[in-house]
C-alpha cells in the first residue's frame, strides 16, 4: 500500500504553477494477495491457529475492500477490533493509518502510520505514506526525511524518485527536485505526468536545452496541445520569438483553450505582429465572450494599435466581467491617460478600483488622475480637494510611489502653491531621477519663485533626459509587455 504525491494522469498548462495535491491512493493489488498478521507475542488466548489466521485474512480483507470503494467508515468499524486485538500488526496499522488519511483526519492516521514504519522500517511504501501524511501536517522536514528514506531503499523505483521530486516542486525547490524526476522518468519513459514536471522544472530553472528535449520527447508519444504551449513558453524564454509563436498557433489549433488561444495572440503582440494579434484576439472575444482575460487581450492589441478609444472599450468590459482583478484596472488607467473618451464609465469603474483595494496606492492615484483628467479635459468643475486627499491617501500608502508625488505637485502649482510643489516635484526627482517631466515641472517652479540658476539646470537635466528617453511606442511596447507577463504568469 503506498501513497504518493500529485499523480495525475495529465497535468493540465493552465494549472498555477507548481500546485501539487497530496492524495492518497487505493492500496495496489492488496485484494489481490494473502495479507497475514507477521508474528507477534501471543497470549494464551490468541494462539495462532489456521482458523484463527483465517478470520484475520476475512476480515483485514474485508476492510480492504470497503476502503477500495472508499466506504472509509465502514473500513474503521471493520479494523477497530483488529486493531484491538493486533496492534503490533503492520498490514493493520497501515490501512487504519490510510482509512484516517483519507478522512481528512491527519493527525489520528499519524499515529497508525509511525507504527507500520516503526513495524516495517525497509518498507519504501510505508516510509512514503508516512511522508505524505506529514507533509499534510506541515512537517516539511520530518516529510523530506521519510521520502528520501524511501528513495533510497528504493534508488530505482519510479514511486519513490517521483514523489521526492513532487514534494520538492511543491516547496518551490525545482533545482533539487529536477534530480528525482530524472530517476523517475527513466524508471518509466512513458509517465506523461513526471515528464511534464520535469520539462517544467527545467524551463523554471532556465534549462531550456533540456526542457525543450523532455518536451520533444514526450511530443513523439503524445502530441498535446498543453505540451506545444510549454514549448512555446521554452522557445520564447530562449530568444526563439518565431518558434514560440509557431508552437503557441498549434497548441490553439489542437485545442482552442481560453488560454491556448490568449497566448498566442500575446506571442504576437509581445513581437509586434499586432494586426495577427488583434485577429487571435477578436476570435478569442467570440469563442470566449466572457472571459475578462480574452477582453484584456483585445484591449492590449487595440492600445498597441493606437485604437485608444476602441481599447478603453474592451479594458472597460474587462473590469466588468472580473471586477475583482485590479490588473485590467492598471491598463485601463494608462488607456484613459490617452483617450479620455467615456470619462464617466472610466471614472466608475475606477472608483469601483478604489472600493474593492482600498489599502493600493495605484487604486487612490489613477481614480484621482480620471476625476482631474476627465473633467479638466471637458471643461467641468474639478473637485480639487478630493482629488488632492486621493493623492496624499496614494503617498501614505506608498511613499515611494514618485508619479503621485508629481502629480500632487502640478496640483499644487495649478494653484500658485510654488513652495509645496517645489517639495512635491523634488520628491518625485529623488525617487525616480529619471523621470522628465518632474525635472521640467521644478523649473517652471524655480522661475515662478526666481530660482532663476536652478531653473535653468532643471531645464537642461529636461532637455537631455528628454532626447535620450525611448521614443513614446517603445515606452508603450514595454508597459504591454510587462503587463503581458504578469498576466500570463498570473495565470
Amino acid at each position: 500500500m503506498t501513497a504518493s504525491i500529485g499523480r495525475d494522469t495529465r497535468r493540465r498548462a493552465s494549472m498555477p504553477a507548481w500546485l501539487v495535491i497530496l492524495v492518497v491512493q487505493a492500496p495496489r493489488g492488496a485484494a489481490a494477495q494473502p495479507l497475514t498478521a507477521p508474528a507477534v507475542p501471543q497470549h494464551a488466548d490468541e494462539e495462532k491457529t489456521p482458523a484463527r489466521s483465517s478470520a484475520f485474512d476475512r476480515d483485514f480483507q474485508s476492510a480492504v475492500a470497503s476502503y477500495e470503494a472508499k466506504n472509509y467508515q465502514q473500513a474503521q468499524k471493520q479494523l477497530e477490533p483488529l486493531v484491538g486485538r493486533l496492534p503490533d500488526n503492520f498490514d493493520v496499522n497501515e490501512l487504519m493509518g490510510l482509512v484516517y488519511a483519507a478522512e481528512g483526519q491527519d493527525a489520528k492516521a499519524n499515529r497508525f502510520l509511525v507504527s507500520a514504519v516503526r513495524l516495517k522500517p525497509d518498507s519504501a511504501a510505508a516510509r512514503t505514506n508516512l511522508a505524505v501524511n506529514l507533509a499534510r501536517l506541515g512537517r516539511s522536514a520530518l516529510a523530506e526525511s521519510e521520502f528520501k528514506k524511501a528513495a533510497q531503499l528504493e534508488p530505482d523505483s519510479f514511486d519513490s524518485n517521483h514523489n521526492l521530486g513532487e514534494f520538492y516542486v511543491r516547496a518551490g525547490n525545482l533545482p533539487a527536485a529536477i534530480p528525482y524526476l530524472k530517476r523517475a522518468q527513466i524508471a518509466d519513459p512513458s509517465s506523461y505526468a513526471n515528464g511534464y514536471d520535469l520539462a517544467l522544472a527545467c524551463a523554471q530553472t532556465e534549462r531550456y536545452p533540456e526542457a525543450r528535449a523532455q518536451i520533444k520527447a514526450l511530443l513523439a508519444k503524445d502530441d498535446t496541445a498543453e505540451l506545444h504551449n510549454l514549448l512555446g513558453e521554452v522557445e520564447e524564454k530562449a530568444g526563439n520569438y518565431l518558434a514560440a509563436a509557431g508552437e503557441h498557433e498549434r497548441a490553439a489549433h489542437l485545442e482552442a483553450s481560453e488560454k491556448n488561444i490568449f497566448d498566442w495572440g500575446s506571442e504576437l503582440l509581445l513581437h509586434q505582429a499586432l494586426d495577427p494579434a488583434l485577429e487571435v484576439f477578436r476570435h478569442g472575444v467570440e469563442r470566449y465572450p466572457t472571459s475578462a482575460k480574452m477582453q484584456i487581450g483585445l484591449g492590449l492589441a487595440l492600445y498597441a494599435r493606437g485604437q485608444y478609444d476602441e481599447a478603453v472599450k474592451a479594458l472597460s468590459l474587462s473590469t466588468d466581467l472580473e471586477p475583482s482583478d485590479p490588473k485590467p484596472y492598471l491598463f485601463l488607467a494608462k488607456a484613459y491617460d490617452v483617450s479620455t473618451t467615456q470619462a464617466d464609465e472610466v471614472t466608475a469603474r475606477l472608483r469601483r478600483f478604489v472600493e474593492l483595494e482600498p489599502r493600493d496606492a495605484r487604486a487612490q492615484f489613477y481614480y484621482a488622475m480620471s476625476l482631474w483628467k476627465g473633467k479638466r479635459d471637458q471643461s467641468q468643475p474639478v473637485n480639487l480637494g478630493e482629488i488632492e486627499s486621493l493623492l496624499k491617501k496614494a503617498i501614505t500608502l506608498d511613499p515611494a510611489f514618485a508619479p503621485a508625488h508629481l502629480e500632487l505637485g502640478i496640483l499644487c502649482a495649478s494653484q500658485r502653491k510654488y513652495v509645496e510643489a517645489i517639495r512635491e516635484y523634488e520628491q518625485a526627482v529623488k525617487l525616480d531621477p529619471k523621470l522628465p517631466d518632474a525635472h521640467y515641472r521644478l523649473a517652471q517652479a524655480c522661475v515662478r519663485t526666481k530660482q532663476n540658476e536652478r531653473a535653468q539646470r532643471e531645464f537642461a537635466l529636461y532637455d537631455r533626459m528628454h532626447k535620450e528617453q525611448v521614443a513614446e511606442t517603445e515606452r508603450r511596447r514595454s508597459e504591454i509587455k510587462q503587463f503581458i507577463y504578469t498576466m500570463k504568469g498570473g495565470g
